[in-house]
């Protein structure tokens, strides 16, 4: 298939010079993985403001861990379920459009939130209303950017590239939350809101700045990754069937897919609700604490993405396993820390391993699949993940409520146990 993003033209800049001595950063050298990385990097800084608004809005309204566990999991509900439609669209469509009308859409959103919260009108139920609409739209836009790197990004390239994004991610957390719970603290959430709205639409002016966007380049179908048949649901149920057949047909893909599904279980509640509850009720700071141990995270796992970008590894199904059983400790130890500093340090440590282990996972998923179904396995994948987010939100907020020690210790061991399993998979231990 033809590569539809060209790269930028050599260029004897001081920014090439740096980048050339760099192999993490070579990706940069093109403009069109540039914007992509801006407007992504702009999108996720938002994202920040709204994610920690979002949570001290429903504790500030409600007080219950209980109900901010339910206002994530109305979210990642329909996340969940029109994910795989995201993806096989993803393989069908030009995934840079999708996440365009992506932006768009979630910047008007998140822009209402951001007006009945200034008005004084917000209600838990405008919240619900929310995180639904937001959890159907961002079902769409994943799986278009996890489809869209290997066309941006040479194969070999690919650690570098997801690296270069995912640490954008980290570094997000790292200077978007402080702020963000300082700035919430200060002057309200309605402007944590709107930060996050406008962030939005600086992203997709970056995304539409594109080749293939602009359209100076003629394109052909498959350059635009359009599929010559007739977009029908008939049509993208049969492709996304012949996706679901490819992955679980292979041992070492069936088998991540089902340890991510558990360990993303015992993650998502315990880390999205339970450190929210934490910071709300037992460390003092309020939102500044919650913004403080949300960076560290960052920081920690920006430190994994780098030394996944820049160290090549090997015999990587056993270092995902290793990695994940460390995980899984340290997630029970946020159960008996007593002080926002030493959750913040151990934020730090965990935040190394999942930077690892992300990169790890994302970038040897997407070396293995053909490039026709990178939409559909990636979706796959990401279901795989947030299909069980709805569960973990709703179960962590009533646990957290009753005893928050045993629901940290019962996540950690069931991380232990799904990297146990892949330790006894043949295929996964192959996996070089």
């Amino acid at each position: 298939m033809p590569e539809i993003y060209r790269p930028s033209p050599s260029s004897n800049s001081l920014f090439a010079r740096v980048v050339r001595r760099i192999p993490m950063f070579a990706p940069l050298l093109k403009r069109d993985f540039r914007l992509l990385w801006m407007g992504e990097g702009i999108s996720l800084f938002g994202g920040q403001f709204q994610m920690v608004a979002l949570s001290w809005l429903t504790l500030q309204i409600t007080g219950s861990g209980m109900a901010l566990g339910t206002v994530l999991m109305v979210g990642a509900i329909p996340r969940a379920i029109f994910m795989l439609f995201g993806g096989a669209l993803s393989d069908l469509l030009s995934p840079r459009r999708i996440m365009i009308a992506s932006n768009l859409l979630r910047s008007v959103v998140v822009g209402m939130v951001a007006l009945i919260v200034y008005l004084g009108t917000a209600e838990l139920w405008h919240l619900y209303v929310f995180s639904v609409i937001f959890g159907i739209v961002d079902s769409f836009f994943h799986p278009a950017l996890n489809s869209i790197i290997p066309k941006v990004v040479e194969r070999d390239s690919l650690e570098s590239g997801n690296a270069i994004l995912r640490g954008t991610h980290e570094l997000t957390y790292l200077i978007g939350s402080a702020p963000a719970g300082i700035l919430i603290s200060a002057a309200g959430m309605e402007l944590a809101f709107g930060i996050d709205s406008v962030a939005f639409i600086l992203s997709a002016i970056c995304l539409y700045n594109m080749s293939e966007i602009k359209g100076k380049i003629p394109l052909s179908a498959d350059e635009l990754h359009i599929s010559p048949k007739p977009l029908k649901l008939k049509g993208i149920m049969a492709d996304l069937r012949e996706g679901i057949k490819y992955a679980w047909g292979k041992p070492a893909f069936r088998a991540l897919i089902l340890a991510i599904a558990v360990i993303d279980f015992a993650f998502s509640g315990p880390l999205d609700v339970g450190l929210a509850w934490l910071a709300d009720n037992r460390f003092a700071g309020g939102a500044t604490a919650f913004g403080t141990i949300l960076s560290a995270f960052g920081g920690g796992a920006l430190v994994g993405t780098i030394i996944s970008g820049t160290v090549k590894t090997r015999k990587r199904g056993l270092l995902l396993a290793i990695i994940g059983a460390f995980l899984g400790i340290g997630l029970g130890f946020y159960g008996i820390i007593g002080s926002v500093m030493g959750a913040a340090i151990l934020s730090v440590v965990m935040g190394i391993g999942v930077g690892i282990f992300n990169i790890v996972l994302i970038s040897w998923f997407q070396k293995e699949t053909p490039s026709r179904m990178v939409g559909r396995v990636m979706s796959l994948l990401s279901f795989a993940s947030v299909g069980v987010m709805p569960i973990s939100f709703a179960l962590s907020g009533m646990l957290v409520d009753v005893y928050a020690p045993s629901m940290f210790g019962a996540a950690g061991g069931m991380t232990l146990l799904a990297c146990l399993y892949l330790l006894f998979v043949p295929a996964v231990r192959k996996i070089d």
